[in-house]
């Protein structure tokens, strides 16, 4: 098993990565899955993104988590000391279960994204009568 320092390196090297086709830090945001009998409810840290640039994608099975943030210094300050990295968001995830796509919800207050994903009323099976002729 692996020791606790060597599992928290692993996670940092997950949260951070740097996307090489822009010149900017992409964060994976940390996040909070909750399941109910009717959804699966995703709670994720974004602060500081702007709504407008959030993105909730399902795709093949993959739900995708994208925001970015838009910072600028004010003109005449310069930055001498910062211990807030910025940079964007992004984080994919596999969904198993039967998702309702047409039913999705995304809510962003006060930098925390939710991603609500109904579930889909499962396929009932069905006997179909064989004709004989």
């Amino acid at each position: 098993m692996a020791d606790k320092k060597t599992l928290q390196k692993r996670e940092s090297d997950k949260l951070e990565k740097v996307e090489r086709t822009r010149d900017r830090k992409v964060f994976a945001p940390a996040v909070d899955i909750y399941e109910t009998n009717e959804a699966i409810i995703l709670v994720a840290e974004m602060p500081g993104v702007d709504e407008k640039t959030i993105d909730v994608t399902l795709d093949n099975d993959v739900l995708t988590l994208r925001g970015q943030v838009n910072y600028d210094i004010p003109e005449g300050y310069e930055l001498v000391y910062n211990e807030y990295d910025l940079g964007d968001y992004e984080r994919s995830f596999t969904v198993n279960e039967y998702i309702d796509v047409d039913k999705i919800e995304a809510e962003y207050h006060n930098g925390v994204l939710t991603v609500t994903l109904p579930k889909a009323e499962p396929v009932k099976a069905k006997k179909v009568q064989v004709k004989v002729k």
